[in-house]
């Protein structure tokens, strides 16, 4: 009678589609672990035939090169680690603004592309049409081309006193250091911080009794006005450094090189056109009877669009969104192709002057995997926060 049973219970459990599912994964991981332990054998006893050191030790050692701009301090004898976040820094700063560019333009062009004036409408849908269909990494030299076709710097272009654009570069005037800069973005920080605060009331405010509030102009001024009011109390210290002609080139001020203006405006331009196709498939989502009933409300065309329309296609739009984010910090790999100095470049030198591939191609994959998470968790984050509630 007990074989009977065991003979039941075992056919049970075959029968049992969540058993059978648990066996298939518990194979598939051992698969995998097995595939992962053979390819890091071979990998290892490839390079130990070959005399190539293995491990990330390499990353102490005084990098020798040097790297053309970097927002941290750097010199070839620093490490190569340092050299590498120096690499990540400039990836990081291409993709932030990159990203802030695009959206600004892909919002433009998208509500452009279903405006009723049919020339603004022509002329967003050949730009996306266009842009998308053209691969980045031939905008990009034609981006660079453009930047380094300009004049040199003893006939370089002056539209503004003291900015200079020529083909070493944007140049702008920046203000000398002073003890009394801290502060100010103390101050900045605290009105941003005051601004979201009343904007929060304001909203909460208007949603218990129905009474709005100016919470706009409200955070517009204490944002400007409190730093303002440090800058006058600390006595206005403001001295400009402006950028002097000095034999073959600028110095002095601050310098936007043209590989990172080609690189930033390439990545912008590209991504802005997939961009405003999402703005625009957004704003179809939302049916037509919203807008109608703004309208009857004697809303204007503007404010339909910021009140009524734009929230609600934000649930749309935010999802495919966040994979062009990600694709425009990917794409910024491809700044090794017109000499700007990001992760991928900085990394590639490492691995020549090294000979450790491995360990470099793998540093790069944990960045890159890193910065898509964490964009991936702060747009997924955002997305909650937009989402309707239904109960």
């Amino acid at each position: 009678m007990a074989v009977g049973q065991g003979h039941v219970v075992k056919r049970s459990l075959l029968n049992s589609a969540r058993f059978r599912g648990i066996v298939y994964q518990v194979l598939v991981v051992l698969v995998v672990l097995a595939v992962g332990w053979y390819l890091v054998r071979n990998t290892l006893v490839n390079l130990e035939a070959r005399g190539i050191a293995t491990g990330l030790d390499f990353l102490e050692r005084e990098a020798g090169f040097g790297i053309g701009e970097s927002l941290i301090a750097y010199s070839p004898a620093d490490s190569y680690l340092h050299a590498l976040a120096v690499g990540l820094l400039n990836t990081l700063q291409v993709s932030v603004l990159g990203i802030a560019a695009a959206t600004v333009i892909g919002l433009v062009v998208g509500i452009s592309r279903l405006s009723g004036n049919w020339l603004v409408a022509r002329l967003a849908t050949l730009y996306v049409e266009g842009v998308r269909n053209i691969p980045l990494l031939l905008q990009l030299f034609v981006w660079y081309g453009l930047v380094t076709a300009l004049p040199g710097p003893r006939q370089a272009l002056n539209p503004v006193p003291g900015i200079f654009l020529s083909n070493r570069g944007l140049k702008v005037p920046l203000p000398e250091s002073h003890p009394l800069y801290p502060w100010l973005a103390l101050a900045l920080a605290v009105g941003l911080l005051a601004a979201w605060g009343v904007r929060r009331w304001a909203l909460g405010r208007h949603a218990r009794s129905g009474r709005p509030f100016p919470w706009v102009l409200t955070g517009i001024a204490l944002v400007l006005g409190l730093p303002a009011l440090v800058f006058v109390a600390g006595g206005a210290p403001l001295v400009w450094n402006v950028p002097q002609l000095r034999g073959f080139n600028f110095v002095g001020g601050g310098a936007l090189s043209p590989e990172f203006a080609a690189l930033l405006a390439g990545l912008s331009v590209y991504t802005a056109a997939f961009i405003a196709e999402i703005v625009r498939s957004g704003i179809l989502a939302v049916p037509a009877g919203q807008t109608e009933a703004a309208q009857a409300l004697g809303l204007s065309r503007a404010k339909t669009l910021r009140l009524i329309v734009l929230p609600q296609a934000l649930r749309v739009i935010i999802p495919p969104l966040s994979s062009q984010y990600l694709n425009l910090t990917k794409n910024s790999s491809l700044a090794v192709a017109i000499g700007y100095p990001d992760l991928v470049s900085v990394a590639n030198t490492t691995i020549n002057q090294t000979g450790q591939a491995v360990e470099g191609v793998g540093v790069v994959m944990a960045a890159f995997l890193t910065i898509s998470l964490a964009l991936s968790l702060l747009m997924n984050w955002y997305n909650e926060r937009v989402a309707l509630v239904t109960r």
